[in-house]
């Protein structure tokens, strides 16, 4: 062998323990990084919103699409990872705490001060769970005074553990001991959630104090929601949409706003809006289209903003052509099955994201030559997820798949797991009438004006809750809007939250 090669082989030795040196330095381990995330948790916590039960959905999803981000980033030999786009409540965890401006991150970081906690959005694009971390505390404008000693440990060499899994997941309750809170005069999260259940009213008692204030704003709300009926169907037919929706339960008046700022744009720039045309637009919080194909308005972006949207629209129905042609070649090569997509409350996946990722799957499934029957898998569903690091099936019926799962072993899990899927699916259908026909019956019986739930109440948690409904025959929830959840709470516009285990 000559000098110089090797001189190159030296090199390259010297270059992967450099290399490998670097990586190691910017790792952190799981426990350092629960550790170090601790003040996030105690932040955004779910538990910790019990009287808004929206800001606590939005907070779990982004908490899961949180754990599935810091999990692919511990998977051996990988690269690099979707950028992800979080939206988070922050509660303001000290009475008096001050945000000072130096501290917020550059970049794409929306605060929408709320009563008692924050809005905060921002997008991950890191490489690292060290820097994960970071940025994480960084655009919730928390302290990383405490991420310097944690700095140290990680550059010292030890095992690696897993950042989460099923059995470990980052979005779940942190036990700390007692004397954190004695120390620190921070709440302790376990101790007011046993508070709350000890005095929780029954459902009777809480109708007789809250019945009035209910009714009373739902009267005053009829004369914006006529005009929200009319409007919706004012711009409907104008434009020729298929519907109009919205991705959270904004109030009556946000929803108003909303659509006249749509009139009035398509009053300045008639020509631009006439993309519209077959769409179904949702209100929500970012602009474009989601896997869907629906026309996505931003509640923050300006009118320049949607105009420059409707104008990529044809460009965007192309992109939507493409992802149904893709899905239809899965389909084929999986035996039939059905790749469908779930509205999700937390941020919507875009359907540049949503495309990327069907043609990643298409592509690993061409490498390899599947020998499933054409229709053996007719009659199922599939997600594609790519926060994922293994096949499941989900309660209700559907597989959800990883991206980029290891196609001999998809076709192992779903030849295996075809037969449960029926039976969950026949199951869920079984469920879904059951839920129908009770909550029907539930608002003639009791006169209401309203029934409805969150997305989060399961049906086998509805069904039992309208039955106790129907015999509890309360006379004071006549003519009002209800709608289970998990806590009490009256909303602006009358509305009547009510969990769906309240007691009798």
């Amino acid at each position: 062998m000559s000098v110089a090669s090797l001189l190159r082989s030296a090199m390259r030795v010297r270059n992967r323990h450099v290399a490998a040196h670097l990586i190691h330095q910017r790792a952190l381990s799981g426990a350092d990084a629960i550790n170090a995330l601790r003040p996030f948790y105690f932040a955004v916590h779910p538990d910790f919103f019990g009287q808004h039960p929206r800001e606590r959905e939005v907070n779990e999803n982004s908490l899961k699409r949180l754990n599935g981000y810091l999990e692919n980033l511990q998977k051996p030999g990988t690269r690099s990872v979707q950028p992800t786009k979080l939206t988070f409540y922050v509660r303001d965890t000290k009475e008096k705490e001050v945000f000072q401006q130096d501290i917020l991150p550059p970049g794409n970081v929306l605060l929408a001060c709320l009563k008692g906690f924050r809005s905060v959005s921002f997008t991950l694009q890191t490489k690292d769970v060290l820097t994960t971390v970071m940025d994480v505390l960084k655009s919730c404008s928390l302290s990383i005074e405490h991420m310097n000693g944690l700095k140290a440990s990680s550059e010292s060499p030890k095992s690696q553990q897993p950042v989460a899994g099923p059995g470990n997941p980052f979005y779940r309750p942190i036990k700390w001991d007692k004397s954190y809170y004695s120390f620190t005069g921070f709440r302790d999260p376990e101790q007011e959630l046993e508070q709350a259940k000890r005095v929780e009213p029954t459902l009777s008692l809480w109708l007789r104090t809250n019945e009035k204030e209910a009714m009373k704003k739902q009267n005053a709300s009829l004369p914006r929601r006529d005009e929200l009926k009319r409007l919706k169907k004012e711009l409907c037919q104008k434009f020729a949409l298929e519907d109009i929706r919205w991705q959270r339960s904004w109030g009556v008046t946000h929803r108003c706003c909303q659509l006249q700022s749509l009139s009035r744009l398509s009053q300045q720039n008639p020509e631009a809006v006439l993309n519209l045309r077959g769409h179904t637009i949702i209100f929500t919080d970012q602009s474009g289209m989601n896997a869907s194909g629906h026309v996505m308005l931003g509640t923050m972006d300006v009118h320049h903003q949607w105009t420059k949207l409707f104008e990529s629209l044809p460009s965007y129905r192309s992109l939507h052509q493409q992802t149904e042609w893709l899905k239809e070649r899965i389909s084929y090569v999986l035996g039939g099955i059905q790749v469908i997509d779930i509205e999700r409350l937390g941020p919507v996946q875009p359907i540049e994201e949503h495309c990327s990722i069907l043609n990643t799957f298409h592509t690993r499934l061409l490498a390899r030559r599947l020998a499933l029957h054409p229709r053996s898998m007719q009659g199922l569903a599939m997600t594609l997820e790519s926060d994922h690091s293994s096949p499941s099936l989900h309660e209700m019926g559907h597989f959800v798949i990883p991206a980029t799962c290891e196609p001999s072993r998809l076709q192992v899990f779903l030849q295996s797991m075809a037969w449960e899927a029926r039976q969950r699916m026949k199951h869920r259908n079984q469920l879904q009438a059951e839920e129908e026909e009770v909550l029907l019956h539930c608002l003639e019986s009791l006169a209401l004006r309203s029934l409805s739930k969150e997305p989060s109440v399961r049906h086998t948690q509805m069904i039992p809750c309208c039955r106790r409904l129907l015999e509890e025959r309360s006379p004071l929830m006549e003519g009002l809007r209800v709608e289970v959840s998990h806590f009490y709470s009256v909303m602006q516009d009358g509305d009547l939250c009510i969990p769906w285990d309240w007691k009798g």
